[in-house]
C-alpha cells in the first residue's frame, strides 16, 4: 500500500504551546511524572534491536501464506510475552490469488516476450531467491486471455481519459498501458474497464522512480531497468478487506460469496511490469504524439496510438484462501482497562519488505519492549495497551479490516484512539489522522528530537515548510504555531478503525531523505534499506520515541487529550474548499461553453490533429446555508469546551470517566450506518478515500464528489447529511462543556 502523507500536506495552525506547559490532559504533576516517565522509556531504545529483528524477518519473503510469514508471527508473539505482553495469533482466512500463468508479448508490428523477471544482484543477498518469492503481478486482477491494439493512456486517471477523447480516441475493445503514479494502481485498470478496455499493462517509468531520478540499484536506490512493482487492484475504494466476506470477519466458519458475486475483484486482467519491459511495447505505439504532460523518461517519442502495435496478454491465478495471523499484545490498564489505546503496523510484505512494512514494523516492537521494561519496575499503564501486528495489508488490508469488522462491537465500546505506522526512514516527520488530536500531537512533537539536527522533528519540519512550502503553507508557518496534521484517506490499516468504525486515529512516520525505486520490488531488502534509507536506524528510534510518546501520553492522561479548536478550523476549510470547487467548475463550463459556440476550438486546432469538444449543462447554484450553519455552530460549541477545560475544577471520578467516554467516542458520532454513496462501507462522513483517487483523501466526500460528478441533487442532499451529523457531533461536545461545569 501507499505509505506516508506527503511532507507538505502536513501545514501550520493554532497557537503557540510551549513544551514548559503542561501537556494536554496531564496536571503540572501530572505532566512531571509523564516526563520522568518518558526520560526513562527514552532510556530503553536501542537501534540494535531494530536492526536485528529487521535483518531476520526480511531475510526470506514473508507474503500472505507463506512459511516465513508465519515465521514471522511466531517470533514476533514471543518476544512480546517476553516483554510482559499477554500476546496471541488471532488466525483469520482470507481469498488471496496468486499468478499460475503470466504472459504479455508483442504480437505486431514486430514480435517481442517480456521477461517478466528481476534478476538477481550480486550486491543484495536476498535476491537470489527465486523460487520462493511471489512473481511480479496485481493481486485481484482477473483472469484473461486477449489479444488486442495497444493504447497509451498516461497515469489513467478521469482526465487522462478526457484528453483522450479530445482528440478523437477511445480504449473500447483495447489494451491500455498505463504508468505507475497520479493516481492509486488499482483505478487504472477500473478506469480502463469502465472505458471499455479488455486488459491493463502498468509499468513503472523511469521518469518516475528510475534513472530519471537519479542512480539505480544497486549503484544509487533508484528502479533498475528489469524492477517492477507488485501491488493489489483491489477496489478499495469501495472497500477493503475479503472480497469473499464484505463488512464482516472472514472466521475460518464465516459464510463466503461466490467469486463470481465478488464486487470488489478487477473485471479486466492487469499485470505490472518494468520499463526495460515496457520500452518495445512502448516503441511499437503509432498514431497521434503524446501530449507533453505525458511524456516519460524512456528514449522514444511517446505516441498514444492505436496503430499496429497490438499486444497479447494471459493471465490465470490461483483463487485460493489463505491464513492471515494477526498478532495482538496486550497490557492491561491498571485504572481503566476497557479503555483501549490500539498501536498498529503490518509485518506481511510483497517479497522482503525490510522498508514496507518492517522499517515501521521494528519500532513498534522497541516501543513495546521499552514500555515492558518500564511494566518491570512495578509501573503500569492507566489504560489497556493493544499492540498489533497485522498480517495481509498489502493485498488490500486484509488482517486489520477483517479483524477490525470481527471485533466490532467490542472496539466501538473500547477503542479509544488507533495509532499507525508503516513505511519509515531518514527526514521529516509526516503525519496525518484526527484532528481532534492536532494540538496533542503537536505537543509530542516538540519534545521529540531530530537525531541529524538535534533540534525538536517539529522544528526541523517547519523549517521545511518554510524553505520548500507553497505560498500559503509558508505564511501559515509563520504566523501560526501548531502544524496541522493531514486528513487520511486510506491505504494502510488506519482505514478500518477511521473510516468503518469511526475510533479516531493517527498515521505517522519519517520520511523525504529516503528516497529510492524499490517500492514493492524483490530489491525491498536489508541491504538495500541500510544503504539508502535508515542506515544506523535513528529514524526508527525517533520514531519509537514520537509513537511511545503519544502512547504514553494517551494511557495515562487524566482527561483524554481531546480538542476541537482546530478540528473546527479544518472544517472550515474543507467548507470553503467546497464551495470554490463548485464555483471553478461553474466558471470552467462556462468558459468552455463559449469558446465552443463562438467556434474557437475548431480555429485554433491543428487541421493535422483534430479534437473533439462538446458544451455541458449550466451549473447550478446549491445551498450552503446548512453546512455554513453547522459549522458556525461548531465553532461556537469548540470555543465553550476550550474555555471550560481551562476554568474546570478535579472531577470526580464517576464524571470524569464519563467525560473521557464521551471524548473518545465523539469520532463515531461522525459516521453513519448507511455509509457514503455507492460504497456503503465507508461510514465517515468527513474522511474517505476519494473514489477517483484511491488512496487520496477526500474530505466532506459526499458533497464534494457530486459536486465533481456534476450531480447536483446528491450535492445538496450530502450537505443536508453532513450538517446533520455536525449538529450531532456539536450535542456531544456540549455535553462534555455541561459535565465540565458542574
Amino acid at each position: 500500500m501507499k505509505k506516508l502523507i506527503t511532507l507538505l500536506g502536513f501545514f501550520c495552525l493554532g497557537q503557540l504551546t510551549s513544551s514548559a506547559q503542561n501537556f494536554l490532559g496531564f496536571s503540572e504533576k501530572g505532566t512531571s511524572t509523564e516526563r520522568a516517565l518518558e526520560a526513562q522509556f527514552d532510556a530503553q531504545l536501542n537501534a540494535q534491536n531494530l536492526r536485528t529483528w529487521m535483518k531476520y524477518m526480511s531475510s526470506k519473503p514473508h507474503y500472505v501464506g507463506s512459511p516465513h510469514n508465519r515465521a514471522n508471527a511466531v517470533y514476533m508473539r514471543d518476544l512480546f510475552k517476553s516483554w510482559g505482553f499477554e500476546a496471541r495469533i488471532d488466525t483469520l482466512y482470507t481469498l488471496f490469488p496468486t499468478p499460475k500463468v503470466r504472459e504479455v508479448s508483442l504480437v505486431s508490428p514486430t514480435l517481442f516476450k517480456a521477461s517478466l523477471v528481476e534478476p538477481t544482484l550480486k550486491e543484495d543477498g536476498t535476491s537470489n531467491q527465486l523460487k520462493d518469492h511471489l512473481p511480479t503481478y496485481n493481486c485481484f486482477s482477473a483472469d484473461g486471455d486477449v489479444t488486442a491494439e495497444l493504447v497509451y493512456v498516461n497515469f489513467g486517471r478521469p482526465d487522462d481519459y478526457e484528453v483522450l477523447e479530445k482528440m478523437g480516441e477511445n480504449v473500447k475493445g483495447k489494451i491500455v498501458i498505463v504508468r505507475y503514479g497520479g493516481s492509486w494502481r488499482g483505478l487504472k485498470p477500473k478506469l480502463a474497464a469502465e472505458k471499455g478496455a479488455v486488459g491493463c499493462i502498468i509499468y513503472s517509468d523511469p521518469k518516475d522512480d528510475g534513472y530519471g531520478q537519479g542512480d539505480v540499484y544497486p549503484k544509487g536506490p533508484f528502479r533498475p531497468e528489469a524492477g517492477a512493482q507488485r501491488g493489489s487492484v483491489l477496489d478499495l475504494p469501495v472497500a477493503p478487506g475479503d472480497p469473499l466476506t464484505p463488512s464482516y470477519g472472514n472466521t475460518k466458519d464465516a459464510k463466503r460469496l461466490d467469486l463470481k458475486d465478488a464486487t470488489t475483484i478487477m473485471t479486466i486482467p492487469v499485470l505490472p511490469i518494468s520499463y526495460g519491459d515496457a520500452l518495445p511495447l512502448l516503441k511499437a505505439l503509432d498514431g497521434r504524439i503524446a501530449p507533453e504532460s505525458w511524456r516519460g523518461g524512456l528514449p522514444i517519442a511517446y505516441h498514444v496510438g492505436p496503430g499496429a502495435a497490438k499486444v497479447h496478454l494471459k493471465l490465470q491465478f490461483d483463487f485460493k484462501v489463505e491464513p492471515l495471523f494477526n498478532v495482538i499484545a496486550v497490557m492491561k490498564g491498571s485504572e481503566f482497562p476497557d479503555q483501549w489505546i490500539l498501536r498498529g503496523n503490518h509485518h506481511d510484505a510483497w517479497v522482503f519488505g525490510a522498508a514496507d512494512p518492517l522499517s515501521g514494523m521494528v519500532a513498534v516492537m522497541e516501543e513495546a519492549r521499552a514500555i515492558g521494561e518500564l511494566a518491570k519496575t512495578g509501573w503500569k499503564p492507566k489504560r489497556t495497551l493493544v499492540f498489533c501486528a497485522w498480517d495481509g495489508e498489502e493485498p488490500g488490508l486484509l488482517g486489520s479490516t477483517e479483524w477490525a469488522e470481527a471485533n466490532r462491537q467490542e472496539l466501538q465500546k473500547k477503542a479509544v484512539a488507533y495509532l499507525n505506522s508503516d513505511g519509515n526512514g531518514r527526514g521529516f516527520l509526516s503525519a496525518g489522522g484526527s484532528h481532534t488530536l492536532e494540538k496533542f500531537f503537536n505537543q509530542v512533537s516538540r519534545d521529540v528530537i531530530d537525531p541529524q539536527k538535534n533540534i525538536s522533528v517539529y522544528d526541523r519540519l517547519r523549517s521545511y515548510i518554510l524553505v520548500n512550502g507553497s505560498g500559503e503553507s509558508k505564511k501559515e508557518a509563520l504566523s501560526r504555531g501548531d502544524i496541522r496534521i493531514g486528513a487520511l484517506g486510506s491505504g494502510s490499516d488506519f482505514t478500518p478503525f477511521l473510516q468503518h468504525l469511526g475510533v479516531s486515529a493517527m498515521n505517522v512516520g519519517y520520511g523525504g531523505e529516503d528516497e529510492g525505486g524499490e517500492y514493492h520490488s524483490i530489491y525491498d531488502s536489508f541491504d538495500h534499506y541500510t544503504r539508502f534509507k535508515d542506515p544506523d536506524f535513528a529514524y526508527g528510534v525517533t520514531l519509537a520515541k514520537t509513537m511511545g510518546r503519544t502512547v504514553l501520553r494517551l494511557a495515562n492522561a487524566d482527561v483524554l487529550p481531546f480538542e476541537f479548536q482546530n478540528f473546527s478550523n479544518t472544517l472550515q476549510n474543507y467548507g470553503t474548499e467546497v464551495k470554490a470547487l463548485l464555483e471553478n467548475i461553474r466558471s470552467k463550463t462556462e468558459e468552455n461553453n463559449r469558446l465552443v459556440k463562438e467556434g474557437h476550438f475548431a480555429a485554433a486546432a491543428d487541421p493535422n490533429e483534430p479534437i473533439v469538444v462538446k458544451t455541458y449543462d449550466e451549473v447550478p447554484y446549491i445551498n450552503f446555508a446548512p453546512l455554513e450553519n453547522s459549522l458556525n455552530r461548531l465553532n461556537k460549541s469548540a470555543n465553550a469546551y476550550a474555555l471550560a477545560v481551562k476554568n474546570s475544577a478535579k472531577l470526580a471520578p464517576a464524571k470524569l470517566e464519563e467525560l473521557n467516554q464521551l471524548l473518545y467516542t465523539i469520532e463515531r458520532t461522525l459516521t453513519l450506518p448507511e455509509g457514503l454513496p455507492n460504497r456503503p462501507w465507508y461510514k465517515h462522513q468527513i474522511y474517505a478515500p476519494g473514489f477517483f483517487t484511491g488512496y487520496g483523501v477526500k474530505t466532506i466526500p459526499s458533497v464534494r464528489e457530486s459536486i465533481e460528478q456534476r450531480k447536483w441533487k446528491e450535492a445538496e442532499k450530502g450537505i443536508e447529511i453532513v450538517s446533520s451529523v455536525l449538529n450531532k457531533y456539536c450535542d456531544q461536545i456540549d455535553k462534555a462543556v455541561a459535565l465540565l461545569g458542574e
